[in-house]
């Protein structure tokens, strides 16, 4: 299917225009294409609809600001602009890392358009027990926005797989140093969402090779929303949506309406 032109940030669709709508949600220093795989996986069954947040990939050039109103404000947008080709419904929403933050706190905000919710080892850094010592905290102390980018990289990558990304591509991570920079010290300052005003269903996944925050942070999710459960995914690390997408597919399959409304 063809791009879906937006006025703000990027998008692309696949599957069947009647299925109903998945819309999936990046993490920090991330961009829609790690989540090709989950979308592959969901096509048959979800109209799901990709997008770089601002500031990253093909939507570079927006903001900033870059703060969470900000991503939840696109995510709105998305989903408003897909209900105007489609006709309005309530849409299920997965956020990887940040972009479970960003899921929830448009569930909290405007529910109106959420059916169902599912995250993915999204931080809680605003807790006082969410270490510094996280990939996030690390690279929000470095000098400059940049180097905070690159910082960033090679703690989810590693030294020697950083190494060897082709020097452009190199410069293009660290071009999205600002938008992760402040997007992380604005998740860092408060709570993006309340629990209690959360409705629809929340899905919390966490790999089983998270670490010990990631799980207690996607259990306090399942436990203070109104209606959360807990799934672990066998083998998996914090990129599961990308390694262990059809495990991920699974799950969301289960647990989201894929009956659309009349």
């Amino acid at each position: 299917m063809n791009d879906v032109p937006v006025n703000e940030v990027w998008s692309h669709a696949s599957g069947d225009d009647a299925s109903p709508v998945l819309v999936l949600v990046h993490g920090s220093m991330d961009r829609s294409a790690g989540l090709l795989r989950l979308s592959r996986r969901l096509r048959s069954r979800f109209h799901v609809v990709r997008y770089d947040r601002r500031g990253y990939g093909r939507s570079l050039g927006i903001g900033p600001p870059y703060g969470v109103a900000d991503h939840v404000d696109d995510l709105a947008g998305v989903i408003e602009r897909t209900a105007a080709r489609r006709g309005a419904e309530p849409v299920s929403v997965f956020g990887h890392s940040f972009g479970g933050n960003v899921a929830l706190a448009l569930a909290c905000a405007r529910p109106d358009l959420v059916a169902a919710v599912a995250t993915y080892e999204s931080p809680m850094s605003w807790l006082d027990w969410w270490p510094d010592t996280s990939a996030g905290g690390a690279a929000l102390s470095a000098a400059d926005a940049e180097d905070a980018a690159e910082a960033f990289m090679r703690a989810i990558l590693g030294e020697q797989k950083w190494e060897r990304v082709p020097q452009r591509t190199r410069e293009a991570r660290r071009a999205e140093g600002p938008a992760m920079v402040a997007e992380l010290a604005d998740l860092r300052a408060a709570a993006p969402w309340d629990a209690d005003r959360i409705a629809a269903p929340v899905l919390a996944m966490y790999g089983e090779r998270a670490r010990p925050y990631q799980r207690r942070g996607i259990r306090e999710i399942a436990r203070t929303v109104t209606d959360g459960r807990a799934v672990e995914i066998a083998g998996a690390g914090h990129v599961g949506p990308n390694t262990h997408a059809a495990d991920v597919a699974a799950e969301l399959v289960t647990f989201l309406p894929v009956h659309r409304a009349d």
